[in-house]
């Protein structure tokens, strides 16, 4: 079979046909890479071939090329550079003759593979005349697909590369973009391909903006392109617009003034849903970027952050008076046949006037009040549904002591809304209930609202799949919010909530029995009985009991069918059943503790049998993980005689270095048996060092996983005290070498990496120093206290370090002087450093300071 049929059947609708060639061509990819991409470049470069012939060429070209996962793409960037030049170079002339092609989607195929070989090569100082090349096809060429597909090959190519990259071409290739995308351009396919452009390359033209007269003109091509005659031409200027005020921000007064505000309101009442999302997505942009920087303007002012922070401009409190009417109105465009998570005008007018709220705060509520009175008893379900969605969606941003007195006089009303007879008004209206329960729970009282409030939430669990999912989210934030605003604790037999904790629990156990899970209904469901669970008053624990036994048997059962399980989709349910059984599981553990001990065979069996069955599925170990952590603090020692079967399991998890949130877990899982083990812990110390360490020696294990592990050394060490001496000089080694790393100040990615750090390796210092303090042994930290207290300074003279970063180092210094009382380490603890850090300083909490004294007293004794 040659390389057009096997193309051409990759395309095939008949799926065997289509595997079949994939595979094939994955085993030339592999047999003979050199001449697999020569041969897609030549085809996807033949005029004479079918146009979707010549597409899956490019797209398996590119494919070779690309992707998403880091260190896949590095293999494929190395395979790429190690091709001998000349066969390099007649591939890139191949793909760059396909721009030229009159069949305009074999051109963006093209533009795409040019994209592909440009990121690999361009980053390592190859393929310099690339960008020439492009602008020249741009700038000269008299083909409209030439100049089209070219365009989006230089799109691509800035979304797809670091800024850094091509700054020395920026103001050529804006140049370039800019002209085509002029409102004079003849071609309306290649004033978009350059708004499409231009889209992307705005992150690296920060030079250009600051330059007045080169900002004006391209505000000036934008804003036209905005009134052009395409639809699309429109849409992306309108999406342009977005980008620029996220990025440009402070430069926007003057076009606000002068064009903005206009624009983007005529936009949202445009009749096209492209050019409506896209402006309504404007007015979203600006108040979330008002929103942050007021926050962030208001902590600078409180001493919160250092240097000057720009105070906003306040364009959205400007514009409310022209944008929130219009935004309602588009709230009544709902689309009732619209397909579940399809994006809509109304739904994007919610979520604007959302964050409008957030950033306008107090004033927005008198700009909709008058909107949701005339139309919450409206006969039309759009303005109903419409006057309740604004309601909902003004919650969070105003002071609570304005709304609170709109939500009692709104809650009646919205109770007996759960009965409307339109499915749309019931589901807004369980969601708007949510978010008073979420972000308004004082307004709620209990002797006037809430035995209606629960009757109503708990019929409509017995309706459609997302107004149960919205129900279900609203008993949770009930259950969270009334336990935080009464406090309550175990000292408190009863709340709120009790006379209703059985009914309630019971039927969302009901919706659980269910086999589908449309809108996420049943995961919603559990979501909901966890936090029922957790925030169980000692007089409702019983119930508590009896749903754990229902969860039990439930676990069980989906072990005992398994074998059932005929495809994906019933693979896939089946995890996501038993993650939700782990997830009860666990708060049931950590609400009855010590308590759960009668469970705990059981649980651990069933554990066990889960971590067998699920083979690779790692969601599904970390749920099994989180189970035996939680059982192992619950009931402590007496988790010893589970180990010996858990641990074959828990070290192919330690492992699996590709699978990072697995490894954390896991290693998360050694801390957490050493803690519930105490001295018990010594039998396995040896395995759990040794695997520990040949982690910490992988090139391919995630970093953040790493520092997990030397936090994991002072669980080891608090664990078993002074028999931690075998480890003793290789943990420190390892310490003190992770703790000489240090941050580049100008990448905050690395900054936060460093102060991660140190936080796991001052938590190691905290634990092995309480372990071997006030024992025989304790003068094998004497050679280890310089470089421990050299990291405490570190952190204490670091402005990136933080509070919970300080606390730490205090807590340190206080250990170790704590450890030896009689003088040992006297000269270093006299340091200068060490008297001026111990002095309480302000802005510091009251457990920060405590901790700040306990360890100037124990400096002061053990100098003394």
């Amino acid at each position: 079979m040659n390389a057009r049929e096997l193309l051409a059947n990759s395309l095939s609708p008949d799926q065997a046909t289509r595997e079949n060639a994939a595979q094939k061509l994955e085993l030339a990819s592999r047999e003979n890479y050199p001449g697999y991409m020569h041969t897609l470049a030549s085809e996807l470069a033949n005029e004479a071939s079918p146009v979707f012939v010549r597409n899956a060429a490019g797209l398996a070209l590119k494919n070779a090329l690309t992707a998403r996962d880091n260190v896949r793409q590095a293999e494929y960037s190395t395979r790429w550079l190690a091709l001998d030049v000349k066969i390099r170079s007649e591939i890139k002339d191949f793909v760059l003759r396909g721009l030229h092609s009159e069949q305009v989607k074999a051109g963006t195929v093209a533009a795409q593979s040019v994209a592909a070989i440009a990121t690999v090569e361009l980053p390592q100082g190859q393929w310099p005349d690339l960008i020439e090349i492009l602008l020249r096809f741009v700038n000269t060429g008299t083909s409209v697909p030439l100049r089209q597909s070219t365009l989006s090959a230089i799109g691509f190519i800035c979304e797809a590369l670091d800024p850094d990259v091509l700054s020395v071409r920026a103001d050529e290739i804006l140049t370039a973009v800019v002209h085509g995308a002029r409102k004079e351009e003849p071609s309306t396919d290649v004033q978009l391909a350059a708004m499409q452009a231009l889209y992307n390359s705005l992150s690296f033209i920060r030079e250009n903006f600051e330059r007045e007269g080169e900002r004006n003109y391209i505000m000036q091509v934008v804003c036209e392109a905005t009134q052009s005659p395409s639809v699309q031409v429109q849409a992306t200027a309108f999406e342009s617009l977005v980008r620029i005020m996220t990025l440009y921000y402070s430069k926007m007064a003057y076009y606000m003034e002068r064009a903005l505000f206009g624009l983007t309101v005529m936009g949202m009442k445009s009749e096209e849903e492209a050019v409506a999302l896209q402006a309504i997505e404007f007015w979203t942009s600006v108040a979330e970027e008002e929103s942050n920087l007021e926050s962030d303007y208001l902590d600078a002012q409180e001493g919160l952050l250092e240097g000057d922070v720009e105070a906003p401009r306040y364009f959205a409190k400007i514009a409310l008076p022209e944008v929130v009417p219009v935004l309602l109105q588009l709230l009544t465009r709902q689309d009732e046949d619209a397909e579940e998570g399809e994006w809509n005008v109304s739904m994007a007018a919610g979520t604007c006037l959302s964050f409008l709220a957030q950033a306008v705060h107090d004033p927005i509520v008198p700009a909709i009040i008058p909107f949701i009175e005339g139309n919450i008893k409206q006969e039309n379900w759009h303005q109903r549904e419409a006057a309740v969605m604004s309601f909902g969606s003004i919650l969070v941003g105003p002071d609570p002591s304005v709304l609170t007195p709109l939500v009692n006089q709104a809650l009646p009303l919205l109770i007996n809304m759960m009965s409307d007879p339109q499915p749309q008004v019931k589901d807004t209206t369980a969601w708007t209930l949510g978010r008073i329960c979420e972000n308004l729970i004082t307004s709620i009282k209990p002797d006037v609202h809430l035995h209606a409030l629960v009757s109503a939430l708990v019929a409509g669990l017995q309706d459609s799949p997302h107004i149960i999912a919205n129900c279900c989210w609203a008993l949770m934030n009930l259950a969270d919010g009334l336990y935080e605003l009464y406090d309550l604790n175990e000292e408190q037999t009863g709340g709120p909530l009790s006379p209703y904790f059985e009914g309630i629990v019971g039927a969302l156990l009901q919706v659980t029995e269910t086999a589908g899970n449309e809108s996420n209904y049943r995961t919603s469901a559990y979501e909901a009985i966890t936090s029922f669970v957790q925030q169980a008053t000692p007089d409702c624990l019983q119930v508590v009991s009896n749903t754990t036994l229902k969860i039990l048997d439930r676990m069980e059962h989906l072990l005992n069918v398994q074998n059932q399980i005929l495809g994906a989709d019933d693979r896939n349910n089946w995890n996501d059943l038993q993650s939700n059984l782990c997830s009860v599981t666990v708060s049931v553990i950590r609400k009855l503790g010590a308590g759960i001990q009668p469970l705990a065979d059981r649980i651990m069996t069933l554990v066990l049998q889960l971590i067998q069955s699920a083979g690779k599925t790692s969601t599904i170990l970390e749920d099994t993980f989180l189970v035996v952590g939680s059982l192992s603090a619950a009931i402590e020692a007496k988790f010893a005689p589970y180990i010996p079967a858990f641990l074959p399991f828990l070290y192919p998890a330690l492992k699996a270095y590709d699978d990072t949130q697995l490894c954390t877990v896991a290693v998360g899982i050694i801390g957490d048996v050493t803690r519930a083990l105490g001295d018990q812990t010594e039998q396995y110390a040896q395995a759990f060092v040794t695997v520990l360490l040949e982690n910490l020696s992988s090139e391919v294990l995630n970093r953040n996983v790493k520092i997990s592990i030397l936090a994991c050394f002072g669980d080891i060490a608090l664990a078993i005290g002074p028999k931690f001496e075998p480890y003793l000089e290789t943990a420190m080694t390892v310490l003190r070498q992770a703790a000489a790393l240090q941050a580049n100040p100008l990448d905050y990615e690395s900054i936060d990496y460093i102060a991660n750090l140190r936080e796991g390796i001052l938590e190691a210092h905290t634990g092995i120093i309480t372990g071997f303090k006030k024992t025989d042994r304790a003068q094998l930290l004497v050679p280890h206290a310089s470089s421990i207290l050299e990291l405490a300074q570190k952190v204490l003279t670091d402005d990136n370090s933080g509070e919970p970063l300080d606390k730490l180092a205090f807590g340190v210094i206080g250990d170790l002087a704590d450890a030896f009382p009689t003088g040992e380490i006297k000269p270093l603890l006299l340091s200068e450093w060490i008297a001026s850090s111990l002095v309480s300083r302000k802005g510091y909490d009251k457990e920060t300071k405590t901790t700040i004294k306990w360890a100037r007293e124990m400096v002061k004794r053990s100098t003394a």
